[in-house]
């Protein structure tokens, strides 16, 4: 997807110099300097320079432009003395908003919604993620096929398909645009298909399946390279991780564990990606267990914690919730464990105000992903969890199943093995995980 584009000559690249607007409500419950930095860092992301960051008190949003009048011109100011060629409104934008603040600013304008598009069109690398960036980018520009400008005739949007100027052209491109849509969508679905039968070999193979959330920029690419000595793009950069990674991982009384690590998620995340990555984050559906990795050091973790919640819920995730329409015994809700990262960023007293918070239990655990604390306490648990409610049970096999005993022997404890002409008898020690695999295995 290619970046923000206006007349030749005139493109907002990367390097291109922003400000950030952000329109402050007074019913959020984030910090207003938290806001800003969160905001800042999105435009990094995709190679912006911040030079300069705004918030403004909106009690009641104008249809028209969002921000009142006079903010409107201080905006306008701003964008004009730091010579910026674009602003970034850390909100969702209508169309007729958008379109008002550029001709009011002379500036290209973009909303939170498009910045994040922006960010997952530079960063998806599968075949998969392309496409579910380009079916939400599409998605979101439909509604904007407005002529704010005089030379938006010359724009070329992500894919290269808005045309000429007038209403005639505007009709074609939406034409072009649903059948591009429907076009995508038809190969998601053989996409979600495909992934469909991979998680069913992965759920008759005899593997946990243990998947890394939370916000983005919490470290989880930092643990799951810590976890499994993989090398995935780990930076302090929003959005580092877009394409879902798996890899294998032992821990204790487990030989292998399969750990995959997501995409992050962020607060007002695009309706039109939750839905396009949908396919996505079922991998997260498909998982026993659920670690929610959170920047605990972060002002508004609290906050980042209930958005990561609230995703989790629109995919069908949750406290109470089983996966969507999974009616087997594996059809429990999915356990989520907390773990408290980047403990090494707090000082003295606010290390010992965690360690000492009512809420910490054997359901949260601190880490630090950076130095490698408390990686062994978090191995410890996690297997814990994956064994909790271990039974024996006592399994008959033919004598030339010799597939099945081996397979007994290296994900269960045997107790007891007794041998006969025709069968063999085990007495085997498995968590209800292991036990429903053994019996699924073809």
């Amino acid at each position: 997807m290619s970046g923000f584009t206006r007349e030749e000559g005139d493109e907002v690249r990367r390097g291109g110099r922003a400000i950030i607007a952000l329109p402050e409500r007074g019913d959020h419950m984030r910090d207003t300097d938290a806001r800003l930095e969160e905001a800042a860092g999105l435009a990094v992301a995709i190679g912006l320079e911040v030079v300069d960051q705004m918030a403004f008190r909106v009690r009641q949003p104008k249809p028209a432009t969002l921000f009142g009048s006079g903010q409107v011109d201080q905006i306008a100011q701003a964008a004009r003395m730091a010579d910026a060629e674009l602003i970034v409104v850390d909100a969702a934008l209508t169309p007729v908003q958008q379109q008002n603040l550029e001709k009011a600013t002379e500036a290209k304008v973009i909303d939170r919604t498009g910045l994040i598009l922006e960010i997952f069109g530079e960063r998806a690398s599968t075949a998969e993620g392309r496409l579910q960036v380009e079916l939400a980018h599409l998605d979101y520009q439909a509604g904007r096929l407005v002529r704010s400008w005089t030379h938006l005739e010359r724009q070329r949007g992500g894919f290269g398909f808005l045309g000429g100027p007038g209403e005639t052209q505007i009709e074609a491109d939406r034409r072009m645009i649903r059948d591009r849509m429907a076009k995508i969508r038809r190969e998601l679905e053989q996409v979600r298909k495909t992934r469909g039968l991979h998680r069913a070999r992965r759920t008759r193979a005899p593997w946990p399946i243990v998947a890394l959330v939370g916000y983005t920029n919490a470290g989880k690419s930092t643990l799951f390279n810590r976890l499994t000595g993989a090398d995935v793009m780990a930076e302090n950069l929003l959005f580092a991780t877009l394409d879902p990674t798996m890899r294998q991982i032992a821990l204790p009384g487990l030989d292998k564990v399969i750990l995959s690590d997501t995409v992050g998620f962020v607060s007002d995340l695009p309706t039109q990606l939750v839905a396009a990555f949908r396919a996505t984050l079922e991998e997260v559906t498909a998982a026993d267990l659920i670690l929610h990795v959170r920047d605990i050091a972060h002002p508004d973790s609290e906050a980042q914690r209930a958005d990561v919640l609230a995703v989790l819920a629109e995919i069908g995730i949750g406290p109470e919730i089983a996966p969507e329409g999974d009616d087997s015994e594996q059809g429990a809700p999915v356990p989520i464990v907390e773990v408290w990262n980047k403990i090494d960023a707090l000082d003295a007293e606010g290390r010992e105000a965690l360690l000492g918070d009512a809420r910490y239990s054997d359901e949260i655990i601190p880490v630090s992903a950076l130095t490698g604390e408390g990686l062994d306490l978090l191995k410890r648990r996690v297997a814990t969890r994956l064994l909790a409610g271990s039974r024996i049970h006592r399994v008959r096999l033919p004598s030339e199943d010799g597939r099945a005993l081996a397979w007994l022997h290296q994900h269960g404890e045997v107790m007891d093995q007794r041998n006969d002409d025709a069968t063999v008898t085990v007495d085997v020690r498995l968590s209800p995980i292991e036990w429903s695999r053994f019996q699924a295995r073809g």
